[in-house]
């Protein structure tokens, strides 16, 4: 698990998700309303996929301007499934493949204190056989 959980606020713009993504070399985000309660996951192939093509005819500045409205929870997954402290790595692992997720938050009670990915399991794995 990553701890502690980089969140980002639903009405996030989709620039300053992706650099937050960016900064933190991430590619996944929970989502949380103003109270901090989860509504939604992420991923950088969501903003990749909400940005325009390179056919399109709109110029750099209508582009710009256009994505700096677009926010977060208009490309967010939701609902979202979540795990927490308790669940083991091969029931975190078990869902992932189950349900084709990267990467799930980890909740204890209402608040997201973490996420495990498939990084975290890939580097758990690859630690246990160096030993």
């Amino acid at each position: 698990m990553t701890t502690p959980a980089i969140t980002v606020p639903r009405s996030t713009s989709l620039p300053d998700t992706d650099a937050l993504m960016r900064q933190h070399n991430i590619r996944r985000l929970p989502v949380v309303d103003d109270y901090g309660k989860l509504v939604g996951i992420v991923s950088r192939s969501d903003v990749r996929e909400a940005q325009p093509s390179d056919a399109t005819t709109l110029s750099i500045y209508e582009l710009n301007y256009l994505l700096a409205k677009l926010t977060v929870d208009r490309v967010m997954t939701h609902p979202v499934l979540t795990v927490t402290p308790e669940t083991t790595v091969a029931e975190a692992a078990s869902l992932m493949l189950e349900h084709k997720l990267g990467g799930l938050p980890v909740m204890n009670g209402a608040k997201v204190i973490g996420i495990i990915t498939e990084s975290d399991i890939f580097r758990m794995v690859v630690k246990l056989y160096a030993e």
